[in-house]
C-alpha cells in the first residue's frame, strides 16, 4: 500500500505467482454484451439488488517505519450490510485507517469511522457518518457453505477507485489454501496473524484487481457469499458465512473474542497408523494446553465432544475455527491418542490475545514501538511481557544517536531508574521528563538486546530549529551576473574580454536607477580591471564589492555594444540569504517553513509587499504531504487567517494543535495558481491506554 499504496508480494515461485492484498488498481466496467441471453437477465437482477449497497472507500492509513508514523493513501471496496450504514470490507483496506471517505453508488460522499477490525480473517467493519440520520440500502448474505464448484458468481468492487464495477466468473475451488511448499515464500498475513490459519478461500475466475479488495462476491440471486481478498491468478474470497459472523461480532462489541489453548497442531503424518485426529506438534509453556497435560506427539481425536479429523492442510482452517469458538473460561474435555490409548484431558480455554499490539510513534525518542504480547514474549524467550519493543528507529534521531544506539528489536525496560512496563508508562515518563523543558534532555535508559542488558544515554526531546544568526553584512551590487568565459568572449568577437555580463537588474534598485541593463559587461570597478575568465571565477566581483561599505558609490566600467561607459552605482546592504531566514518545523504536519527573502520575491516576480511563508521541506508520509502541500508552496492563509511570517504561522498552528479541529485549510500560492488544500490530521493523543 505505499506510493502511497502498498502491494505486498506474498508468494513468488516459478513464473511470478503473486498473492497480493489488493490495493493497486486496474479499471473495469460493467459490460454484459458477452453474457449469454438466458443468463443476462439473472445477472442484471443480481446487479440491481447489490449495486446500490456498494461502497468505494478512500483511505488514509498509518504505517510505522524509520522511527515515524507514515501516512499513505489507498483505496478499496466494501458493501453496506445494515440500514444504519455498517460496511464490511477487508482489514487490509481499512484496519489501519486514520481517515475514511466513502462514495456510494449514487455518488454521495460520506465520511466513515472504523468500528472494528479482525486481522486473523482480514475483515473490518466501518460505519458511514451522514450529516443527518438516514437508512441505507443493504445487501444480504447467502449461505456460503452451499457454494459449489462451477457456480456462476459476480465480483463487485471499485478498481482504480474510479467507479463500481462488475465481473463475471465461476467458482473454481471452495477450499483454497496456500500450499505448504509455497508458504515458505510468504503467507497472507495481517498484523502478525496468519489469515490462512482460519480462512479457506472461495476461488473463482471472475476478474478482480486492486481496489476490488473488500468488495462482495455475489451469486446470481444477488446474495453475498464471499468478500474478495486476494488474487493468485484466481480470485480468492473470504467465505461469506465466516465474514458475516466476524462482522456481527465487530458491530456488537468492536472486536472478535476467540478461545486459545496454546497447542500447536498440524495435519497427521502419512506414516501414522491412525485414521482420525490432528497431530499435536508442540505445546507452549504456560499455556492452558500445558496445564491440561497435552504432550508433543499426541493425536487429538475429540474436542468438546466434537470428532476431529485433519488429514489434509485444507482441513486445518475448519478445525481452527471450531477451537476458536470454544467457550472462554469454561473447561472442556479433550481426548488424545497417546501410545495407542485414549487419554481424556480437561483444558480451560483463555481469550486469545492480539499477535502484535498496536504500534505507536514516539517523536521525542525518534522511535516507533509497541507493547509485547504473550506470544511475542514467548518467541523472544522473555520471562514477562514487561517492556516496550522498539520496532523502528529514525536515522539521526535521539535513540539512533545514543551510544550505544538503540536498535529495532531492542526492549526498553527502564528510564532514569524507573521500570517501564508498557507504552503507556513510556509515554507518561516522556511527558514527565520534558515537562517545562525546551531542549532535549539526557536520560539514562536501560534496554535488553536478546540476552544482554545495556545502559545508554538518550537525549529525549525534539530539537527546535536553531536561529542561524545573521552574517556580517557588506555592500552589494543589486544585479546578477555571469562570468565572461573565454569561449563566450570569443563568440562575441572580443577574445581578450574579461569580467562579468549582467543577467538581471533588480527592479527599483540603485543599479536600475543608475541605468545598468541586462547584457552590459562589467570590465572594471573604480578602475580596477576584472580578470574573471572561467566559471570558477564567479565570486570575484561579489568579493570585490564586499570590500566596500554600504552606501559607498562604485564606478563601473561598462561595455554596452561597442560603447564603453562609466556608470556610478550606489552600493546597498546585501539582502538576507535563505539560510539566514527564520524557520519553523511543525511536528504535527511534519513540514518546515521559512520567511521569504528578497531573492524569493525577485526570482518569482512577487510584489514587494507579498507576504506569506515558503514551504521548505515536506516529510513524506506526513499530514502535509497527504494534504498535497509541496515544497516551494507559499502559504498565504491557514484556516482563513492570513500569515505574514514564520512567527504568525507558528502561533496559528500551535493554537490549532490545542483546539484539534477536524480539518485545517491552507491557502497557498503555487506558481501563478492559488489553491485551497484541506488537511484532516489525526492530532497526537494526550495519552496511551494500557489496552493499546
Amino acid at each position: 500500500m505505499r506510493d502511497h499504496m502498498r502491494n505486498r508480494v506474498l508468494i513468488a515461485v516459478g513464473m511470478y505467482l503473486f498473492v497480493f492484498l489488493c490495493v493497486c488498481h486496474a479499471a473495469f466496467t460493467e459490460d454484459l454484451s458477452g453474457i449469454p441471453e438466458p443468463m443476462r437477465s439473472s445477472v442484471e437482477q443480481a446487479i440491481a439488488k447489490v449495486k446500490p449497497a456498494l461502497v468505494r472507500i478512500l483511505v488514509v492509513s498509518a504505517d510505522y517505519q524509520g522511527g515515524r508514523e507514515v501516512k499513505y493513501e489507498s483505496a478499496g471496496s466494501g458493501v453496506i450490510i445494515t440500514k444504519e450504514g455498517h460496511v464490511i470490507t477487508n482489514h487490509h483496506v481499512a484496519g489501519s485507517a486514520t481517515r475514511l471517505k466513502c462514495t456510494l453508488a449514487n455518488k454521495d460522499e460520506l465520511e466513515a469511522e472504523l468500528v472494528g477490525k479482525d486481522p486473523l480473517t482480514d475483515i473490518a467493519v466501518i460505519k458511514l457518518l451522514p450529516d443527518t440520520p438516514r437508512e441505507f440500502p443493504t445487501a444480504s448474505f447467502g449461505d456460503s457453505s452451499q457454494v459449489r464448484v462451477g457456480n456462476t458468481v459476480l465480483a463487485m468492487g471499485s478498481p482504480m477507485a474510479l467507479s463500481q464495477s462488475v465481473t463475471l466468473g465461476v467458482v473454481s475451488n471452495v477450499e483454497l489454501v496456500i500450499p505448504e511448499f509455497l508458504s515458505r515464500w510468504g503467507k497472507v498475513e495481517q498484523d502478525g496473524e496468519d489469515v490462512g490459519s482460519l480462512v479457506r478461500w472461495i476461488a473463482h475466475d471472475a476478474a478482480i484487481f486492486g481496489g476490488n479488495s473488500g468488495g462482495p462476491l455475489v451469486t446470481l440471486s444477488g446474495e453475498i457469499i464471499g468478500i474478495n481478498e486476494i488474487s493468485i491468478g484466481l480470485g480468492g474470497a473470504i467465505p461469506g458465512n465466516l465474514a458475516q459472523k466476524v462482522a456481527e461480532q465487530l458491530i456488537a462489541q468492536g472486536k472478535v473474542s476467540r478461545a486459545w489453548l496454546g497447542v500447536l497442531l498440524q495435519p497427521r503424518l502419512k506414516s501414522l497408523s491412525v485414521d482420525r485426529g490432528v497431530l499435536v506438534s508442540g505445546v507452549l509453556e504456560g499455556s492452558p494446553a500445558e496445564a491440561a497435560g497435552f504432550q508433543s506427539g499426541d493425536i487429538l481425536v475429540r474436542l468438546a465432544g466434537q470428532e476431529v479429523d485433519v488429514q489434509y492442510i485444507e482441513q486445518m482452517p475448519g478445525f481452527n475455527q471450531m477451537a476458536a469458538d470454544l467457550p472462554i473460561g469454561q473447561p472442556v474435555d479433550a481426548v488424545v491418542l497417546r501410545d495407542g490409548k485414549e487419554v481424556t484431558l480437561t483444558v480451560t480455554p483463555v481469550e486469545r490475545e492480539k499477535a502484535a499490539p498496536q504500534q505507536h510513534e514516539f517523536k521525542e525518542w525518534g522511535i516507533t514501538a509497541r507493547n509485547i504480547s504473550t506470544i511475542m514474549a514467548k518467541e523472544m524467550k522473555r520471562p514477562t511481557q514487561d517492556g516496550v519493543l522498539v520496532t523502528s528507529i529514525r536515522p539521526g534521531g535521539p535513540a539512533g544517536e545514543a551510544k550505544p544506539q538503540i536498535a529495532p528489536r531492542d526492549v526498553l525496560v527502564e528510564v532514569n531508574g524507573k521500570p517501564i512496563r508498557n507504552v503507556a508508562e513510556l509515554r507518561a515518563a516522556t511527558n514527565e521528563i520534558l515537562a517545562g523543558k525546551t531542549e532535549p534532555t539526557p536520560v539514562l535508559v536501560g534496554f535488553d538486546r536478546q540476552t544482554e542488558r545495556y545502559l545508554t544515554v538518550v537525549k529525549v526531546g525534539i530539537k527546535e530549529i536553531e536561529d542561524p544568526g545573521l552574517e556580517v553584512k557588506k555592500a552589494w551590487l543589486p544585479v546578477k551576473t555571469q562570468v565572461l568565459t573565454r569561449d563566450l568572449a570569443a563568440q562575441m568577437g572580443k577574445p581578450d574580454l574579461t569580467g562579468f555580463r549582467i543577467t538581471q537588474v533588480f527592479k527599483n534598485s540603485t543599479a536600475e536607477k543608475a541605468g545598468l541593463k541586462v547584457g552590459d559587461c562589467i570590465l572594471a570597478v573604480d578602475g580596477e580591471k576584472l580578470t574573471a575568465s572561467a566559471p570558477e571565477d564567479y565570486d570575484d566581483l561579489p568579493q570585490l564589492i564586499r570590500q566596500y561599505r554600504e552606501g559607498d558609490t562604485a564606478e563601473l566600467t561598462i561595455l554596452r555594444g561597442e560603447e564603453t561607459l562609466k556608470i556610478p552605482v550606489v552600493l546597498v546592504r546585501a539582502p538576507l540569504l535563505a539560510r539566514e531566514m527564520k524557520r519553523y518545523r511543525d511536528r504535527n504536519f511534519e513540514m518546515t517553513v521559512r520567511d521569504i527573502t528578497f531573492f524569493d520575491r525577485a526570482d518569482r516576480q512577487w510584489a514587494e509587499e507579498q507576504q506569506g511563508v515558503l514551504v521548505e521541506e515536506i516529510q513524506s508520509g506526513g499530514w502535509a504531504a497527504v494534504g498535497r502541500l509541496q515544497t516551494g508552496d507559499l502559504i498565504l492563509e491557514i484556516d482563513g487567517e492570513k500569515v505574514a511570517d514564520v512567527t504568525s504561522v507558528r502561533q496559528v498552528l500551535e493554537r490549532l494543535a490545542a483546539a484539534k479541529p477536524k480539518s485545517v485549510v491552507f491557502k497557498v500560492l503555487r506558481g501563478i495558481y492559488t489553491m485551497f488544500l484541506e488537511v484532516q490530521p489525526r492530532w497526537e493523543a494526550a495519552a496511551i491506554t494500557d489496552e493499546d
